[in-house]
């Protein structure tokens, strides 16, 4: 089976409207390039700024943000995870400042079929950003079945520390091209990583790019310039690792060596 998507980098600082005509227009071009899912951003609709007093006005628009993704993904017949949508819930007598960061898979009727983390849907797996960092994850995820693991990411350069930036200023850039190809190898799956694009001499690292076993980085965006990466994905290949590595046979054996990690109370050596 193949998979056409594509990863999307941009992000104006609460200019939610704007930030969503654009990403429309990249998700109609790309429908009509006949892809069949369209991956967005960590955070695209408002960037990360949650200092700003606007901030919360905006986060309070996630419902109709997300029924347009909705609409939109009906209109185009195309999967969408519209990256990260910044969600602000309210409870009575309890002031209006409850954020949650959600991710959604919406399919090509208009139907979510998982929201947040974690959610193994039509073996396909959704984390966020950080989430990278961590095998665990990725394992939960594969055990259950997915073989497209999609991250919707806002990761800069500068999230690295004073002391990693002196020894390689582009040490998150390294870090995040190197991890994304060994979790694929990991979990013979296909990794489809949307990060978040903007200036950058304000550190922003984009890098979008979707990976896969034997391969490695396919549609890569080597800039934080705002893009679009057109990647067909033959699924295929995922059988191919899985028959070579056989991660998930091993995974699912009886005698798996790591199954305490599980909370098996088996010993072992």
């Amino acid at each position: 089976m193949h998979y056409r998507t594509f990863a999307h980098v941009s992000d104006q600082p609460l200019q939610v409207e704007d930030n969503f005509k654009r990403a429309s227009d990249f998700i109609r071009t790309a429908a009509s390039n006949e892809a069949q899912l369209a991956v967005l951003p960590e955070y695209h609709l408002t960037s990360w700024v949650p200092d700003d007093p606007s901030f919360l006005d905006a986060a309070s628009k996630w419902r109709t943000y997300l029924q347009r993704y909705q609409d939109l993904a009906k209109e185009c017949n195309i999967c969408i995870v519209p990256g990260t949508i910044v969600e602000q819930h309210t409870a009575e007598g309890i002031p209006p400042t409850k954020l949650s960061n959600v991710a959604y898979f919406i399919d090509n009727k208009g139907y979510i079929l998982g929201r947040y983390v974690k959610n193994h849907l039509c073996k396909v797996g959704l984390l966020i950003c950080w989430d990278l960092a961590f095998e665990e994850g990725f394992r939960e995820l594969t055990s259950g079945g997915a073989k497209m693991i999609i991250i919707p990411t806002f990761w800069t350069l500068t999230d690295c520390s004073p002391a990693g930036l002196k020894r390689n200023p582009f040490a998150e850039a390294k870090f995040l091209d190197s991890i994304l190809v060994s979790r694929a190898y990991e979990n013979t799956s296909a990794i489809i990583f949307a990060n978040a694009g903007g200036p950058s001499e304000r550190g922003y690292a984009g890098l979008s790019q979707v990976t896969v076993p034997f391969i490695g980085a396919l549609g890569r965006l080597g800039s934080s310039d705002e893009a679009m990466s057109l990647v067909d994905i033959d699924t295929t290949i995922l059988d191919e690792a899985e028959e070579n590595y056989k991660i998930r046979a091993d995974l699912a054996s009886a005698d798996w060596h790591y199954d305490y990690t599980r909370g098996s109370t088996k010993e072992k050596l």
